[in-house]
């Protein structure tokens, strides 16, 4: 099974596509989609929902995993991200994939049995389950890798 992982941004959106064949997980494609903070709102999400999709054709994944958001404080910034989370969601419906999504709290338990994991523990986690040679850069990578790790390792049925 292949599984596309997201961890929504307006500035940067990481992805991370991994194939599980039974037990064993390897990844296939990661990075970064980027937005220029110059250019407006809705140029920055057609931006995001282009690339997306050309990630999505070029790596044909059969669900996606994307991270619920949690904010505290700035809620400028959850305002952003959380239009930018609804395009990515479009994106996945309309190529027809299973959506499941995750909160940092049952990630950081998937991927290292504790919930209060730091970030340092989780991407050094991603690259020992993924047999990497190094931790995926830049974070917001290494991010959307774990949440797809997470999808592979659920019980949910895709």
């Amino acid at each position: 099974m292949r599984i596309l992982g997201i961890d929504p941004g307006t500035g940067i959106v990481g992805f991370g596509v991994i194939e599980k064949t039974g037990s064993k997980l390897h990844m296939i494609d990661a990075g970064v989609i980027r937005t220029d903070s110059r250019l407006n709102d809705s140029e920055r999400l057609k931006i995001i929902y282009d690339e997306l999709s050309g990630i999505i054709e070029e790596n044909k994944p059969e669900v996606m995993a994307v991270e619920k958001l949690f904010f505290a404080q700035n809620v400028t910034t959850a305002m952003s991200v959380s239009q930018a989370r609804g395009v990515i969601l479009l994106c996945g419906e309309q190529n027809k994939l299973p959506v499941f999504e995750y909160t940092p709290l049952q990630i950081k338990q998937a991927i290292t049995g504790y919930g209060k994991a730091e970030k340092s523990q989780i991407q050094e986690m991603v690259k020992v389950i993924l047999k990497l040679k190094e931790i995926p850069k830049p974070d917001d990578c290494a991010d959307a890798l774990a949440c797809a790790i997470t999808q592979a390792n659920s019980s949910n049925i895709a």
